[in-house]
């Protein structure tokens, strides 16, 4: 019985051995296709995407994507040459698919008048560039020569031919570099741009051949009345009223007068000395 026992518990350890090894085998065979699949795989998956490229490439630098037309829209004052050629520098080799739209974008809005671009591909061949203006607040007089200003106090360039919004230039304008020359400039278009509407409300406006805003306390504008030119200091607080009061009191007399205070209750005129 002894003996018989141990063959068969010999039989059985064959038998598992046997099994575990026809079960190391199938796994190691099962590994070895995994393998083989994901090498297989993963050459095709690189044989697509290098085909996918050359396809990309090739259409990149067909001439489907040839720029042909530049689109500027929002324009007024900014001018359209110029944006095109600054497109055109840019995109014209490389096609619209591949071109430096944020390159293009900040070369744009170095120009007069632009204050932001917008840039965008409508494909296969068009660049289309939407412009945001900055607007001219005031004329500012600086060395005889006038320069319109925006609201930010930006200069943006020589005042050309006239404005009709902007009837007469603006003196006093502070071109240092100091800490306040900016605050006190945005004041100084501030005090301007109310000097406009106020005595253009009351039909004054054209009368008006220059302001000075050098003193923000004491603005003063120049008239004029037969012939000569009036220096009127005005009432900051009443600018309408103390413009009109002073036309009307130099009225017919500008030949005898040098100078009117309407910074008062009532004009003081000045006389010129015989």
């Amino acid at each position: 019985m002894s003996k018989r026992r141990k063959s068969t518990l010999k039989d059985n350890r064959s038998k598992r051995k046997g099994r575990r090894s026809n079960a190391e085998s199938a796994a190691s065979e099962k590994l070895g296709k995994t393998i083989i699949g994901v090498v297989i795989a993963g050459v095709l998956l690189a044989g697509i995407g290098f085909v996918a490229l050359a396809a990309y490439r090739s259409a990149v630098n067909s001439s489907f994507f040839t720029l042909r037309s530049v689109r500027v829209v929002g324009t007024e004052r900014a001018s359209e040459d110029d944006i095109r050629r600054i497109v055109l520098a840019s995109a014209e080799r490389s096609g619209v698919w591949e071109s430096d739209i944020a390159g293009i974008r900040q070369n744009i809005e170095k120009l007069p008048f632009v204050k932001s671009a917008s840039v965008s591909r409508e494909l296969p061949s068009t660049i289309r560039i939407d412009v945001v203006e900055r607007i001219p607040v005031a004329i500012v007089r600086l060395n005889n020569s006038d320069q319109l200003v925006d609201e930010t106090g930006m200069i943006l360039a020589p005042a050309t031919k006239a404005e009709p919004g902007l009837p007469f230039a603006m003196r006093g304008w502070d071109t240092s570099k100091s800490a306040n020359a900016l605050d006190d400039n945005l004041a100084r278009i501030k005090l301007y741009r109310k000097m406009v509407e106020d005595w253009q409300s009351f039909g004054l406006a054209s009368r008006v051949k220059e302001v000075n805003l050098s003193s923000l306390r004491e603005p003063n504008a120049v008239i004029e009345d037969s012939g000569r030119s009036i220096n009127v200091f005005l009432a900051k607080d009443d600018l309408a009223k103390s413009l009109k009061a002073a036309l009307e009191a130099v009225a017919g007399k500008g030949d005898r007068v040098q100078a009117v205070n309407a910074a008062g209750i009532s004009p003081i005129l000045e006389y010129l000395n015989n």
